[in-house]
């Protein structure tokens, strides 16, 4: 019998423990199902499942790395995480542990076949999602027009009352005072020193940190400006809290202070989380350093050797050389009608398998007619005079969750009649292999072996064999048979002169 945990999330201040309840509910009923002994579970309220920064999400990560548990369940795969590349890395993330992602409504397949279809879903997720957020903006501008609270978190320095920005003096005072200090010269870190040594706290009773100082300094709203990345600039919203010239004298510091910081460059390992050494097993990490002339050489190193450079013997190979002989060579093994056929008609069984399940749909309706029959007896006490100093705001509640249920169920019901076909699917095979390298090595790459003087890849979809036994076939590339050197991608030839080999298993 195996063991597991369950992680439910909902979005939304709007929404309620009920959905947290659902949730739980079908996980444990799904567990008694199969056997699985729940231990523990993991919960986020009131936070997106677009970015991965959870307080429980994370919590149940690191409690992985303990492998104390073989499973985690989920009510569906967007509640663990909406962003495909993000949702990939945590998935590989606790594979690496053995544990499994369980989808209690989603059914995918285990063979190699579900790794696309999965992908196609959690895409299909971040699409519907987007446009959810579209509409949920489309209202949240108007009060923005109306310099009405929008929603979201109130800025330090500010309170809300009848859906309008009003200023909280206590806090406006600190918030002076901040400006004041930074633009006396006074760091960040001594500005908190001074507060917490005074006993001036943050919201909630906790200290002030240097994120919450210098986000505070950037915060436009404290001159009246509300700056909104899409629709621009409103002025309506926020009274004045800081003097004009107060707040031109800090950013004019914070810009100078950021010019002096070396801005680091976001760099991505298409590779990472791929590789393993072929010496010691660890993972493949990356790595960098810079040459005398000043240029940033990027690798990728073995983790063990990272360590302690007497661990392992394994080189470091430059990080462009490699990820373009792999790219390459996967394009060139995987790019025939032939295998491509193969895959789509093992993903499209998958998919037809789903279209069949309607368990979201139906628990969504459920969740809409009970919010229908809340609302209805909430108005029928008002018509009877029971009228409380909540009534007023309780309704306001159901009214927006129930516009909310229902934007999610003509979403769920739009994605119940998109008919994926095999056309579609090829089309994203061939995308995958002919424009977006990241997407190709995550779909269809199923593990690197790293040596010096060899490169072993093994993939998805295809009736791999491993190397030990006999009768497995190789598409191997010999430096004699094409334009490689191996010392160009930092291999060498062994004492017998062994021949550099890209080895591609199937």
């Amino acid at each position: 019998m195996k063991t597991g945990v369950i992680y439910a999330r909902y979005s939304s201040e709007r929404q309620t423990e009920q959905s947290i309840e659902g949730q739980i509910r079908e996980c444990m009923e799904y567990a008694e199902r199969n056997d699985i002994i729940i231990v523990d579970s993991y919960i986020d309220r009131a936070m997106t499942g677009t970015n991965d920064n959870r307080t429980d999400f994370q919590r149940m990560l690191k409690d992985a790395q303990k492998g104390a548990w073989d499973v985690v369940l989920v009510y569906k795969f967007d509640r663990f995480s909406r962003n495909k590349y993000e949702a990939a890395i945590h998935k590989k993330t606790l594979k690496d542990h053995g544990i499994m992602l369980v989808s209690c409504k989603e059914h995918i397949p285990e063979g190699p076949e579900g790794v696309i279809l999965e992908s196609l879903l959690e895409g299909m997720a971040e699409y519907y999602s987007l446009e959810l957020a579209q509409k949920v903006s489309r209202g949240q501008r108007e009060s923005r027009i109306k310099g009405n609270y929008a929603g979201g978190g109130i800025p330090y320095g500010y309170r809300v009352e009848n859906k309008k920005f009003l200023i909280n003096e206590d806090e406006a005072a600190v918030v002076v005072r901040i400006f004041e200090m930074y633009a006396a010269g006074v760091f960040g870190k001594n500005i908190i020193k001074t507060l917490t040594d005074e006993g001036i706290m943050h919201r909630k009773g906790k200290p002030f940190t240097k994120n919450i100082i210098y986000g505070i300094l950037q915060n436009s709203r404290y001159v009246g400006v509300y700056n909104h990345k899409v629709e621009g600039e409103y002025t309506n919203t926020f009274p004045r809290i800081v003097p004009q010239h107060l707040f031109d004298t800090v950013q004019t510091i914070v810009a100078g202070n950021r010019l002096g910081r070396r801005a680091q460059e976001d760099v991505v390992y298409l590779l990472k989380n791929k590789m393993k050494c072929g010496y010691c097993k660890k993972p493949i990490t990356s790595d960098a350093g810079t040459s005398m002339n000043g240029t940033v050489m990027r690798y990728y190193k073995c983790g063990l050797k990272k360590q302690d450079t007497k661990l392992c013997r394994k080189k470091s190979i430059r990080k462009e050389i490699l990820e373009q002989l792999i790219i390459d060579t996967t394009v060139k093994v995987l790019d025939n009608p032939e295998t491509v056929d193969l895959i789509t008609a093992k993903i499209f069984e998958a998919h037809e398998q789903k279209l069949k399940d309607t368990s979201i749909l139906n628990l969504l309706e459920a969740e809409r007619d009970k919010l229908r029959k809340a609302l209805d007896n909430m108005l029928n006490a008002v018509a009877q005079g029971i009228i409380t100093s909540s009534t007023k705001q309780r309704i306001e509640q159901l009214e927006a969750a129930l516009e909310e249920a229902e934007g999610k169920l003509l979403v769920e019901r739009a994605k119940s009649k998109v008919q994926i076909t095999p056309a579609d699917i090829k089309r994203f095979i061939y995308k995958a292999l002919k424009k977006e390298p990241r997407l190709m090595i995550r779909l269809l790459i199923k593990e690197i072996i790293l040596y010096d003087d060899k490169v072993e890849v093994y993939y998805n979809f295809i009736d791999k064999k491993r190397p030990d036994d006999l009768e497995h076939q190789a598409f191997c590339i010999y430096s004699e048979d094409c334009d490689i050197n191996p010392q160009d991608f930092g291999f060498r030839y062994n004492a017998k002169g062994a021949k550099f080999v890209l080895e591609m298993y199937f």
